[in-house]
């Protein structure tokens, strides 16, 4: 069996920035409120002609690049995300598409938060087994477009942005040691969107309901994620055969920062071991792990042989973790 690593990473962030002061004028609410409830001080928000896609396409084209690689030498991509262009096509499509990418499988993957460690872990499987040599996994979000900007509840929580990795055979130490998944669809009505599938249509009424923008059930949601996120990122270490103490960087997903607190104190870290990045960019869903872990690379906040532990909780309830040496 073949051994599989991170490549190259890449990331993208719209200009425009929306920040706490900024909504204290749109709904009722504070820059002390969102900030002690959440930690977020402002998030990036796409301009009106950027996409899913095109913010994907922008953070691809740098990991392709960081992994000194071109565009036809990428066998397959996945797309992470809850705002693709549109239903179908896929966003993948779009996304090669842009890149003048002609050859590669495409396929979009729905796990919401926790979407970008489904697909690295999908990846990690094709390039062991010999199926593929390169494979981009985008994780990429326009969230202002199914926000409810009436809902002071949700609205303060969500930015939008673009990360993505490629991975590849490794022939060193540097590896994706394991993952793991898991979901309950008993959770489902904590953290999800009603309307837009085939259970509920668009219609006039759907409309009118306002049932076309996340929903959330915020004190129930807290807690599965502490629970969750604890859980797989512990599953992974044993998994993985490592300890603790081996983490030398924890990458969670970015929702809040208390639910991140409590994580890091169930894992024993101390604060400059857990990458937390909330005040900047706010909860951006499937993009929020591969940003942070582009960014903390371009900060040279990593180096190689590190131990990482990537984990994510998302609307479903669907969770995932990932052990991976740099």
């Amino acid at each position: 069996m073949k051994k599989a690593y991170i490549k190259g990473v890449g990331f993208y962030m719209p200009e425009k920035i929306l920040t706490n002061k900024d909504l204290e004028k749109m709904v009722d609410t504070s820059d002390e409120w969102i900030t002690s409830r959440s930690g977020i001080k402002e998030r990036h928000i796409a301009a009106p002609q950027e996409t899913t896609s095109t913010l994907g396409a922008r953070a691809a084209k740098l990991a392709i690049e960081n992994a000194h690689l071109k565009p036809k030498d990428i066998d397959l991509i996945i797309t992470a995300t809850i705002s693709p262009d549109m239903v179908f096509p896929c966003t993948a499509a779009l996304i090669a598409d842009i890149l003048d990418i002609r050859h590669a499988g495409v396929f979009d993957l729905e796990a919401a938060c926790s979407g970008f460690i489904y697909g690295l872990s999908l990846a990690n499987q094709y390039i062991k087994t010999g199926e593929y040599k390169n494979v981009l996994v985008v994780g990429s979000e326009t969230l202002s477009r199914i926000t409810d900007w009436q809902d002071r509840s949700t609205c303060v929580l969500f930015g939008e942005g673009a990360g993505a990795a490629v991975v590849s055979e490794s022939h060193t130490e540097s590896e994706i040691m394991a993952t793991c998944l898991g979901g309950d669809g008993v959770y489902r009505d904590l953290l999800y969107m009603p309307a837009g599938g085939s259970l509920y249509p668009a219609t006039e009424e759907t409309v009118k309901k306002r049932m076309h923008y996340i929903k959330m059930e915020g004190n129930a949601t807290f807690k599965v994620a502490v629970t969750k996120l604890s859980e797989a990122s512990l599953n992974v270490l044993k998994k993985a055969n490592l300890k603790k103490s081996d983490v030398d960087l924890l990458i969670p997903h970015q929702a809040n920062i208390r639910i991140i607190k409590m994580v890091q104190k169930n894992l024993d870290l101390p604060d400059d071991k857990v990458l937390v990045n909330i005040h900047k960019y706010g909860n951006t869903s499937a993009a929020t792990v591969p940003i942070a872990l582009a960014e903390a690379v371009q900060e040279h906040k990593i180096k190689r042989g590190d131990i990482l532990v990537f984990a994510a909780f998302g609307g479903g309830m669907t969770w995932a973790s990932a052990a991976v040496k740099w």
